[in-house]
């Protein structure tokens, strides 16, 4: 009986150091799923996805990404967490339809995954995406989230009877609850769009809130390659895949880079065809799991990660259900919270862009063709504001 009550509080302690790790990972996955699912259904919808298509997109994302956390962290013992590519979906938002559709972009999708797996197996072009200066990386991204983050101003005209409550909320928590601003923003919606369908007698579709896989067969078009999958790429490892490992070590964990940028690649593959557009290290969301906050034990931290890839394996199952909710919102509601889940990405964007004196012109240059939306032989402006960025650094003397 002694031995028994000796060891009672062995196994309360225990208990209660795998009780935080995993409530972290419930945590890391409601976070990311919940902070950035509107932008990808905004940009998968932008690039030509019906509504069944973009919830069959957000689906396998979940899928891909939860089970290569599970791959990751069981493997390798350390909080290993990916995401989707928030940039990147921010960045088919802007670019709009390409040549070839819907299967246009769903082959720009294989090339980005084929891209990735590349760069898993050669260091080279790591090296490569590397090089390109920081500023004009961060001046495209904020280009392209110019448009999405005004959209919550331009929705002000067309639905303010939901608009303004979702903004008003996401205000109130911004300054008390941060973390949950976007959640209680995005529910906020959820009910305003309830009572829109239910005063005006709308019906919802029930049969599509299943969740489906929606099969495209991918088309492959170099206006699409060159305007989607390179700088979708560049966007996806320059605010993604390299930030996450510089997250990771900042907690003392190594990331194994190859068998990282080998699963995610496989990953964006094996979803593309179903409209996944590409998954990738998670970068903000990353210190959710490995931070001592997930457990006082570093050891203990890689089953937070683990948790979080169950998460998104079952948050997956609600993405149709989304969808259809969405589909029947008002018009501007999806973009008025997908906005705002990024104007905090937009302010880090232009920091980083325009911090070094003797590249804030090409960065502003950059930053400009980007936000304009400029579509040249069929290539988005994605594309052509990096070129232009880069040109003009090679030819402006340092310290203009």
């Amino acid at each position: 009986m002694s031995q028994v009550s000796a060891t009672e509080p062995e196994v309360a302690d225990e208990r209660a150091g795998v009780a935080q790790p995993l409530g972290a990972g419930a945590i890391t996955a409601l976070v990311g799923f919940t902070s950035s699912f509107a932008v990808v259904l905004s940009g998968l919808r932008a690039v030509g996805a019906s509504p069944a298509q973009a919830a069959s997109g957000l689906l396998v994302l979940c899928l891909t990404q939860g089970i290569g956390i599970l791959l990751l962290s069981f493997r390798y013992r350390i909080p290993i967490t990916l995401a989707w590519s928030t940039p990147g979906a921010a960045l088919l938002a802007s670019t709009g339809l390409v040549a070839g559709g819907w299967a246009g972009a769903v082959g720009a999708f294989v090339v980005t995954g084929v891209l990735i797996v590349v760069t898993g197996l050669w260091q080279r072009l790591g090296a490569l995406v590397g090089a390109i200066p920081v500023p004009l990386a961060q001046a495209m991204l904020a280009g392209v989230l110019v448009p999405l983050c005004l959209a919550p101003v331009q929705a002000l005209r067309t639905s303010p009877a939901v608009v303004v409550p979702v903004i008003v909320i996401w205000l109130v928590l911004q300054r008390f609850a941060p973390k949950w601003a976007v959640l209680v923003a995005f529910a906020t919606a959820a009910i305003g769009t309830g009572i829109d369908i239910a005063v005006s007698h709308r019906p919802l579709d029930l049969a599509a809130m299943v969740p489906t896989v929606e099969w495209t067969v991918p088309h492959w078009q170099w206006q699409a390659v060159v305007g989607i999958a390179v700088p979708l790429y560049i966007v996806t490892m320059a605010s993604q895949n390299i930030p996450g490992v510089a997250v990771m070590r900042s907690f003392d964990f190594q990331v194994p880079w190859r068998a990282s940028m080998l699963v995610t690649g496989i990953g964006t593959l094996a979803g593309a065809a179903a409209g996944g557009h590409a998954i990738n290290l998670a970068a903000i969301s990353a210190a959710l799991s490995a931070a001592p906050s997930a457990s006082p034990d570093p050891k203990r931290r890689w089953i937070a990660a683990a948790t979080a890839g169950a998460t998104y394996l079952v948050l997956g199952l609600a993405s149709a259900a989304l969808v259809t909710l969405i589909a029947a919102a008002p018009a501007g509601t999806l973009e008025t919270v997908a906005g705002l889940a990024l104007l905090a990405t937009l302010a880090a964007a232009l920091s980083g862009a325009l911090t070094d004196p003797d590249d804030r012109l090409p960065a502003l240059v950059t930053f400009l063709v980007a936000a304009s939306g400029t579509t040249l032989f069929g290539i988005g402006g994605a594309f052509w504001a990096l070129l232009a960025g880069l040109a003009l650094r090679r030819f402006l003397p340092r310290g203009t």
